[in-house]
């Protein structure tokens, strides 16, 4: 069975963004404050896609201050 990996990446993201109570205005302000200049819209589209790049990843939660990051199945 081919695993859906965009999906995944999706998942964990908006995952880490519910347990902030975080919605998508929220995340562009952080990543402005981490020097990542985007609108709304464009943010909110790339996570509906789930077809970011692993940098846009890793900038999101950076901009969250995600420390630890569990990506098990449970």
């Amino acid at each position: 069975m081919e695993r859906d990996w965009n999906g995944y990446a999706k998942g964990v993201l908006q995952a880490e963004m519910a347990r902030r109570g975080m919605k998508t205005p929220d995340l562009v302000k952080l990543l402005a404050d981490v020097g990542v200049e985007d609108n709304p819209r464009n943010v909110a589209n790339k996570i509906a896609r789930g077809t970011f790049s692993a940098a846009f990843l890793f900038q999101c939660l950076a901009a969250m201050e995600v420390r630890n990051l569990h990506l098990g199945e449970d």
